[in-house]
């Protein structure tokens, strides 16, 4: 029998959670599209054919409530796709000439090394991208465990690669601050973490980079469209049973050093 499979992409209503949605419910899996923000997750699952639901990262509550009902629901999950993250908390408070203005955004680069850094803006970004991350893995595992052909799919970045920034001659390298970048390095840290944890079980673990896409956790600056940047994402979520597992990837199945 041929079963449906059952997935959660967190942080869906836009960009590449959106698009890797949209593809899982193309291929015919029943996709439950978690956001933040509950109403705009229903507009995007509308229009997607998903089903949408309520999941904040940071809130332990929430977490649990999506769990509570995926549980009720379809009592499994077999694709857990960690997508929602931030790149910084400064950005809600600035107007949108602020953020067109490429001074702010260098301001704000300059404001990322370890001497400048503010604390509180390092919690809430490293409170999203690495014990939210963290959070809903522990949340889903229960269900991971019952499902058919499981799999993690956390999307991270190129930028989190130790080896790569450390590398004077690596564009990574005058990038590398302790606020994003180091977020997603922590990241990748657990996403290790939860690879050598479940070696030995049937649910595989991935790790994926979309590049510089354009999307509003850079407020579209980046140099790729968002179709481009899910392809990763999408290629890694649609692996079969005999695909890898404990891989660090960008497009095409490019390897991305530790």
């Amino acid at each position: 029998m041929t079963h449906s499979r059952i997935a959660l992409v967190t942080g869906a209503n836009q960009g590449v959670g959106y698009e890797v949605a949209k593809a899982l419910v193309a291929d015919g899996a029943t996709v439950y599209l978690g956001s933040r923000d509950y109403d705009r997750g229903v507009v995007a699952a509308q229009q997607l054919g998903a089903i949408p639901v309520q999941i904040d990262i940071t809130d332990a509550a929430s977490i649990a409530a999506a769990a509570e009902r995926i549980r009720s629901e379809q009592g499994r999950l077999d694709l857990l796709v960690n997508n929602a993250g931030i790149s910084n908390a400064r950005r809600a408070a600035a107007s949108p000439e602020q953020l067109a203005d490429p001074r702010f955004l260098e301001e704000y680069a300059n404001a990322g090394t370890a001497s400048r850094a503010s604390l509180d803006e390092m919690r809430a970004v490293w409170g999203v991208n690495v014990f939210g991350t963290l959070a809903v893995y522990q949340a889903m595992l229960p269900l991971l465990r019952d499902g058919v052909d499981a799999r993690i799919v956390n999307v991270s970045s190129g930028l989190g690669s130790l080896t790569a920034s450390a590398d004077p001659d690596s564009p990574y390298h005058s990038m590398f601050g302790v606020i994003y970048p180091a977020s997603k390095a922590a990241e990748n840290a657990i996403t290790l973490a939860m690879m050598v944890e479940l070696e030995g079980t049937d649910i595989k673990v991935n790790l994926v980079s979309p590049g510089f896409t354009a999307t509003n956790l850079n407020n579209f600056t980046g140099t790729e469209t968002v179709e481009d940047g899910s392809r990763e994402v999408i290629r890694v979520a649609l692996l079969g049973p005999d695909g890898p597992s404990g891989t660090f990837t960008r497009w095409e199945g490019a390897p991305i050093p530790w």
